[in-house]
């Protein structure tokens, strides 16, 4: 079987490193590149530099990584989907939910493989929580907890922390728990005198009852990237800069102090940090999409699961311009 033609548009920040794995990746051919800017990290490698969609279309593509900003996804999504060519977008899917629902109905409508670049499902930490969430090792979950803080990176301009930042927690959430966001209620604030905000804390409610809270900013002076999920048995703690798993367990000690031992709560137990594989993500994402595209099974974020994520962003947007706490209707 021939390899798959792949393209690339977008040679910023994140393009410059799936140039990189895209052209290592078996089974795959990276025929060509487009920026309108140009190769300038020189990641092209030799290939054709486009200064366009069309252009890049034009070498007879299978699929395409689109990563451009998110001002630009719509225009580029349809255009890929009227060429039949499928495509994994990064995320979100695109500026809000009227065009990220456009991108979603023209992959459907014409048969293709669509996806959306949440790359933090694919942290060997997450995927790792997500694999004993399931074989029942947490019990019922009860809370999951995100902290996504750092400083501001200068690349993103067109939109603000909750879809550029955000929307990674929300995604990974309702993934690791297989639950949906029935609700959110968010503050945001704007500290850093630009037009999008730069903070926002968000509380939800999922759809088993699990309950969630969020933090993310651009105004925090080191990088922290935190998932917490606690259930009837423990705690996972994953960070996602380390990719490390631990699980705090709940005691099992009888406490002979009578004070204490009346708390009907849980106590401190055994902590084991996993000794776990740690493939780099964005390469475990570009493999699985690569599947995708040839039928096999894969485990992508649809484009439907997109989709959702911007809704529950814009949901988190609404609370915080009104005060209130906002619904979500569970598909």
């Amino acid at each position: 079987m021939a390899n798959l033609r792949a393209g690339l548009i977008g040679l910023g920040m994140m393009g410059r490193h799936h140039a990189r794995v895209l052209a290592s990746l078996p089974g795959v051919d990276l025929v060509a590149v487009a920026d309108p800017g140009g190769d300038v990290h020189g990641v092209s490698g030799g290939r054709p530099v486009e200064a366009d969609i069309e252009a890049l279309i034009g070498h007879g593509l299978d699929y395409c990584m689109v990563a451009v900003p998110t001002v630009y996804h719509e225009a580029i999504g349809l255009a890929l989907a009227e060429a039949g060519v499928h495509a994994m977008i990064e995320k979100p899917l695109a500026q809000d939910t009227a065009s990220s629902t456009r991108v979603a109905e023209a992959f459907e409508a014409q048969g293709l493989v669509g996806a959306v670049g949440h790359i933090e499902r694919y942290n060997p930490a997450l995927q790792q929580a997500r694999s004993r969430i399931e074989a029942g090792e947490l019990g019922e979950v009860y809370q999951v907890i995100t902290r996504r803080q750092g400083p501001f990176p200068a690349r993103i301009a067109d939109v603000g922390v909750v879809k550029d930042l955000g929307t990674h927690d929300i995604d990974l959430t309702a993934w690791v728990t297989q639950q949906e966001f029935v609700s959110v209620a968010a503050r945001t604030t704007h500290r850093s005198g630009r037009e999008h905000e730069d903070m926002v804390s968000v509380v939800g409610q999922l759809s088993l009852g699990t309950i969630t809270n969020h933090l993310v900013n651009w105004l925090t002076p080191f990088k922290e990237r935190l998932t917490v999920i606690t259930g009837e048995k423990g705690s996972f703690v994953a960070d996602t800069l380390t990719a490390d798993l631990t699980f705090h367990a709940n005691g099992k000690t009888e406490q002979a102090w009578d004070a204490i031992s009346k708390f009907r709560g849980v106590s401190e137990g055994d902590v084991v940090r996993f000794a776990i594989a740690k493939p780099e993500p964005l390469r475990t994402e570009h493999e699985q999409f690569r599947d995708a595209v040839l039928g096999q099974d894969a485990d992508i974020v649809t484009m439907a699961q997109g989709l959702r994520t911007v809704r529950v962003a814009e949901a988190c947007l609404e609370s915080a311009a009104t005060g209130t706490t906002v619904a979500l209707d569970v598909s």
